[in-house]
């Protein structure tokens, strides 16, 4: 098992940027798959990045591909999510997720973090 605790978000306004954290904690992190996912008021749950276990692969929803940058440490137990050109839109809580598959179906990950707020102002 693995526990997921996501730090970062804040206010921001539009064409801002921030960075977000999520440090695991359990069993080897290098043995997750790391997903980013967010869900803005009255809307599901929605992907944004994933990244592979050795940090080689990553894959972006195509709203934020070229703003967004998923990463891992895996020293450090750490994914991050760098956001870039932040626009109103962007704003929801985003969810950290992990699962010990290689491949993951969408929303299938076996574990969550509780989320952390990112507001864009326009």
């Amino acid at each position: 098992q693995v526990q997921l605790v996501e730090s970062g978000g804040g206010l921001v306004q539009a064409g801002g940027s921030l960075s977000l954290s999520c440090a695991a904690s359990g069993r080897r992190f290098s043995t997750y798959r790391m997903g980013w996912f967010r869900q803005a008021p009255g809307k599901e749950r929605e992907f944004v990045a994933d990244i592979s276990r050795s940090g080689s692969s990553t894959y972006y929803a195509d709203s934020v591909k070229g703003r967004f940058t998923i990463s891992r440490d895996n020293a450090k137990n750490t994914v991050y999510l760098q956001m870039n050109s932040l626009k109103p839109e962007d704003t929801a809580v985003y969810y950290c997720a992990a699962d010990p598959r290689t491949v993951v179906a969408g929303k299938a990950y076996d574990y969550w973090g509780q989320g952390t707020q990112v507001t864009v102002s326009s």
